[in-house]
C-alpha cells in the first residue's frame, strides 16, 4: 500500500506540471459550465439533470486525455525501465496510478459542485438525484481512468493511446443508444455492457447493487488487463 501510495502522490503531483492538465480542466470547465447554464436561463430546469447526461460523453474524450500519458510518456523518456527496476510489483504501479488519474478527474470536477449551491441559493433542489449523480460520476470516472489507463499501457505514442481510450470509453457511452437496431436476444446483454446505462441508473438516485458491480468490474479487468500488458512487455 505503501509503494501504490508514493506512486500515486508522484503521478498526481507530475499532472500540474504539465500545462495540459490546466488546459484539459479548463476545456472541461467551460464546456460542462456552457451546457448547465443554457439549460438553466434558456430552460429553466432547477436540476442537474442536463449535466449530468452530458458527463458520459464528455468524459469519453476528457479521461482518454488524462490517462494517455501515464505508460506513454513513461517509454518515451526512459523512465518506464527505471521504474520497472524498483521494489514495486506491476499491481502496484497500475493501482498507484490509476488512483493518480482517478484523484485529479475528483480535482476536476469540484469547481463543479458549485453548480448544485447555486440552484439551491434560487431555488428548490432536489439533493437525492444529485448526490447519486456524483456518486455514479465518481464510478464512471474511475472505470474510464482504468480504460485510459490500459490504452496507455499498450503503447508509447501518446495520441495513439488517446485514440484506443477515446474508442473504447465512447463506445460504452453509446451503446445503450442503439438498441434500436440491435437483435432482440441480445438487447440485455448490450444495455448491461453500456455505461451510460448503469451511470444514468445512479443518477436517478437510486442505487442498485447491479450498477456497483458492473463499475467496479470494469475497473477491475481494465486493471489487470494492464498488469498483464506490462508483464508481457517487460
Amino acid at each position: 500500500m505503501t509503494q501504490i501510495t508514493h506512486i500515486a502522490v508522484k503521478e498526481f503531483k507530475d499532472y500540474f506540471i504539465s500545462p495540459i492538465a490546466y488546459i484539459v480542466i479548463s476545456l472541461f470547465l467551460i464546456v460542462t459550465g456552457w451546457f448547465f447554464f443554457s439549460a438553466f436561463f434558456v430552460f429553466g430546469r432547477a436540476d442537474m439533470r442536463d449535466f449530468f447526461g452530458l458527463l458520459p460523453m464528455i468524459f469519453s474524450f476528457v479521461i482518454p486525455a488524462v490517462t494517455m500519458r501515464l505508460f506513454s510518456e513513461e517509454k518515451n523518456v526512459g523512465s518506464y525501465e527505471t521504474l520497472l527496476t524498483m521494489p514495486v510489483s506491476f499491481s502496484d504501479i497500475a493501482l498507484g496510478k490509476f488512483a493518480a488519474a482517478t484523484l485529479f478527474t475528483v480535482a476536476m470536477l469540484i469547481p463543479t459542485l458549485s453548480y448544485p449551491l447555486f440552484i439551491s441559493m434560487i431555488g428548490d433542489l432536489d439533493f437525492g438525484p444529485v448526490v447519486g449523480g456524483y456518486i455514479g460520476t465518481l464510478l464512471l470516472a474511475g472505470a474510464y481512468c482504468s480504460i485510459g489507463l490500459f490504452a496507455s499501457s499498450l503503447t508509447r505514442n501518446q495520441i495513439i493511446a488517446f485514440i484506443i481510450g477515446t474508442a473504447i470509453c465512447f463506445t460504452l457511452t453509446i451503446l445503450d443508444k442503439l438498441l434500436f437496431f440491435m437483435p432482440e436476444k441480445i438487447i440485455a446483454v448490450i444495455e448491461y455492457i453500456s455505461a451510460n446505462f448503469h451511470f444514468t441508473n445512479i443518477s436517478k438516485g437510486v442505487i442498485d447493487s447491479r450498477d456497483l458491480i458492473y463499475f467496479l468490474s470494469v475497473i477491475f479487468i481494465s486493471i489487470l488487463s494492464t498488469s498483464i500488458v506490462m508483464h508481457e512487455k517487460n
